[in-house]
Formats: structure tokens, sequence, C-alpha cells
């Protein structure tokens, strides 16, 4: 599939004493200059191995040059995704004790800067620690829930046994959690054609290791349970858009793909009566869970349903409602699906206006990183004209600080939310 790099002459040949070494194309090189950090498979045009071996181990460090052979630095390689590179240093030809060295650097970092952003309180126990390219640690990401610690990782070159040491090693000095547990993303796993990890935690303070515990956010309590759920369980991502929804909630709320509760549960502090709307009902029955851990005074329903053919139904049948939030799971989990993912955003944006009170509250979210914020805003804006109401936008918000984003990496600013009322 790919030619080898001394095929393509010998500027690019001298780098061979580098090891294995990757040659991408100029589009790709001229990204990595401006500070993006992955290369795709489609721009890798020549592979070349170490000295004495015929290819690249999926999850090697690899030198990555431009078409001349001057190295733009050193990456993490993948035989499996599309991403086939992530950049982890502009120095050529890493060695894995170098990696690792640096990695503990990084992650001691994460962790000061998360200190400083979301110091762990009695009102909020919950965070991300470490969050992949964000933090300079391409591939691994780390969340806490109160007492234990899950991490995911997520690519060819760090759910390796090296990486799982020296992250339980500084987690362990620093945070002495009862527990920590790696629970791999399913969808990545595949894609990535990584091992199942151990059954058991990588790290536990008794004999009878703890993957069950209870943390707060906003001064909010919720279940957390390590062998179930979504991604590492909860979307920390969204605690401080939890809390501005409950700020300009009021009356009558309809909380649309609510999963376990996040945003219901906040508005149930505010309005009268929430119901709770998602299609899993083991998530709602979580919700349930997680509210009877907390004090409300709204009357709270909820309803397992498709979110389309439920807002149809309502708006068909006259629903109407003060405050309505859309936070459904990703719609475009690829570039080819972006479009699809428009529609599927405007008809809900659209239906939930039809169904507002005047002066009533949209509070809608898209997490999709190939939707960008300019054209989820536009889309939220032709539902508005469809829907023939005057919509002020009274808030644009994103991810928590703890989800920190890369400037010149457009795909860690992945979560939009805006707060609107719909007149």
């Amino acid at each position: 599939m790919f030619k080898r790099v001394e095929e393509r002459g010998p500027r690019v040949a001298a780098a061979q004493p580098f090891g294995p070494a990757a040659g991408v194309t100029r589009r790709a090189a001229d990204r990595l200059r401006a500070g993006h950090l992955w290369v795709y498979r489609s721009d890798v045009e020549s592979l070349v191995p170490s000295m004495g071996t015929t290819e690249i181990d999926g999850g090697a460090l690899v030198t990555v040059m431009d078409s001349r052979g001057i190295p733009l630095g050193t990456g993490l390689y993948s035989a499996a995704s599309q991403i086939a590179v992530r950049m982890v240093s502009a120095e050529a030809a890493l060695t894995r004790g170098v990696y690792l060295e640096e990695m503990r650097e990084r992650v001691v970092a994460a962790l000061d800067l998360r200190d400083e952003i979301a110091p762990v309180s009695a009102e909020n126990n919950a965070c991300r620690l470490v969050f992949s390219e964000a933090d300079g640690l391409p591939g691994i990401v780390a969340d806490r829930y109160h007492d234990l610690v899950i991490l995911q990782l997520l690519t060819q070159g760090t759910a390796q046994d090296d990486v799982r040491a020296v992250l339980t090693e500084v987690i362990r000095e620093r945070l002495g959690p009862k527990a920590i547990v790696e629970r791999p993303d399913p969808k990545i796993r595949e894609l990535e054609q990584l091992a199942a990890p151990s059954a058991g935690p990588l790290y536990s303070a008794g004999d009878s290791p703890q993957l069950t515990t209870v943390f707060t956010i906003n001064g909010l309590r919720f279940h957390y349970d390590a062998g179930s759920g979504q991604k590492t369980g909860a979307f920390l991502d969204q605690r401080l858009n939890y809390a501005a929804a409950a700020r300009f909630g009021r009356g009558s709320a309809l909380d649309v793909c609510t999963y376990q509760g996040g945003f219901a549960i906040h508005l149930a502090q505010r309005c009268e009566r929430v119901i709770g709307v998602d299609a899993s009902r083991g998530a709602l029955e979580v919700a349930d869970r997680n509210l009877e851990l907390n004090a409300v005074a709204a009357k709270v329903e909820w309803i397992e349903a498709d979110a389309f053919e439920l807002l149809r139904e309502y708006e068909a049948s006259g629903e109407r409602y003060d405050t309505i939030v859309l936070d459904p799971p990703a719609f475009a989990k690829s570039k080819r699906a972006a479009e699809g993912a428009m529609r599927g955003y405007k008809e809900l944006n659209l239906r939930a206006m039809k169904m507002l009170t005047p002066g009533g509250t949209l509070v809608t979210c898209s997490c999709s990183h190939h939707v960008g914020l300019a054209e989820f805003t536009e889309v939220v804006a032709a539902a508005a004209s469809d829907a023939g109401r005057r919509v002020q936008v009274l808030e644009i918000r994103g991810a928590a600080p703890d989800h920190p984003a890369v400037l010149t990496l457009p795909e860690t600013s992945y979560l939009k939310c805006l707060i609107c009322r719909v007149g």
C-alpha cells in the first residue's frame, strides 16, 4: 500500500538512522507546522521500518518527515486507525524511554492544572484529569469520580503496560484513590484493534476492589458504576452547562436525551415539573437512582422513547414547555455524516422551538466535533426561521475548563451549548 521511503530519493533515505519513519504529504506537513497534531492515513506517502525489520508495529514511535526528508517530530503510529500518527514531540527519533518520562511529566502538569481550575470540594469532587491531546497526552483520558479514577487508553501506542504503569504510579501518589480502573471505549477499541484490558482494576486500595461510588457536581450527587454506562460513565464536560441551564430554567421543563439525568436533576432545583427523555431504559434507571440522592421540589418523570418520535408526537398534540434542553449524542461521527447530522439538529431544534412558550428557554447542545460552532449556530438559526420564532442567544458555552481545547487542534473544541430565549 505504501512505498518504502528509500524509493523516494537520497534526502528521505538519509532519515533511516531515525528508526521507524513516516513520510507525509505537503498538506500534512503544513498542517503539523501550523500546530495540528494528527496525520491522517491518506496523508502518509511512505513508511520505513527500523533497520533489520520489514514493517512498523502498531503503537511504535515514528519520526514524521516532510517530502524532503526534513523531520517534523515524533508521533505514535497506528496500524489500524484513520489517524495514522498522533504527534507527541517536536523532537525526532524519540525513544520509548524518553516518551514515558515526558508522559510522566505531562501527567503531573495535567494534575497540577486541575488543582487550579477544578479543585476538589464538597460541591465538586469529579473532573477530567487528563484530556488526551489537550494535555499533550494523545490517546490518554483520565476521569475522577470522587474516590475512583477511570482510564481510557485509546491508541495502539498508549494501550501498553508501560503506559499503564506510569499512569497508575503518578495517580496513586497524587490522588490516593480507592481504585484505578481501565475502561476502553468499545468502538475505539475495535477501530484501533486493541486487545481487551485486564478485567480487574489497575490498582485497588483493598482486597475487594471498589467499582462504584457517589460523586458530587454543583452540589448534587450522582451514582457512578465503573462496570456500566457510556464512555467513562458521566458527561463531566457539561458540568457548568448543567448549572447554567438551572439558572435559566423555569416552569415546566423537558430534557431530551437526558441519559442519567444530568440536566433534568439540575433543572428540578428550579422548575416545577421536569420530564427526562431517553431511549435507554438502563440510563433512565440510573437517572431515577440519581434523583433519589437529591432533594428536589419539582415533580420529575422519566420517559423511555426515541427523541425524534416523541417530539413529533408532542408537537402534534400541542404540548408546551417553558424550558427545553436538547443534548443528543454525537450525530456526526465522521465528516461524511456531517450533512445528516445537520438535518437531525435542525429537526430537533425546530420542534423544540415550536413547543416552547413565548419567552421560553432553549438549551441546545452538540458534541459532534465534525460540526463546528458556526455550522451549529447556523442550523439553529435556520430552525428559528422555519419556526417563525425570534430567538435571542443569551450564552454561548463549551466544555468545562477541565476539558481544555487546543487552538491549533479544532477537534478539541467539540462541545457547543447555546442558551437561548425563544420569543
